[in-house]
């Protein structure tokens, strides 16, 4: 249930790109207490994008989760943040994140919702 997308005007080689998607799953797993067989992560590289007016490597964050406490989204945040300046050598000051509280009966899988 949780989704976790990354936009960012960085491109990594292929391989880069796996170990992100693989431990971007297990961190946002772990950091939500969820199981990670319900995590997705997106990962849209490549894309062109300016912040303070330059396009010097920046990422935006989108995570949404049904039950997202709001008092945990400051240690998300920095989480998150280590997380992308370890994979895309990106800095914190050059990332926003997005955090989204989803109600279950607006979460659908499997041909129903949570």
């Amino acid at each position: 249930m949780p989704y976790f997308r990354i936009q960012t005007n960085v491109t990594p080689e292929p391989a880069a790109r796996k170990a992100l998607l693989e431990t971007a799953s297990a961190r946002v797993a772990q950091a939500l207490g969820k199981p990670e067989r319900y995590v997705m992560v997106a990962l849209e590289a490549g894309t062109a994008m300016a912040l303070a007016g330059s396009d010097a490597p920046l990422a935006y964050l989108e995570l949404k989760s049904i039950g997202l406490p709001p008092e945990s989204t400051s240690d998300l945040s920095r989480e998150l943040c280590a997380l992308i300046e370890s994979a895309l050598g990106i800095p914190g000051e050059r990332v926003y994140i997005e955090f989204t509280d989803a109600p279950r009966h607006l979460w659908g899988w499997n041909g129903g919702t949570f």
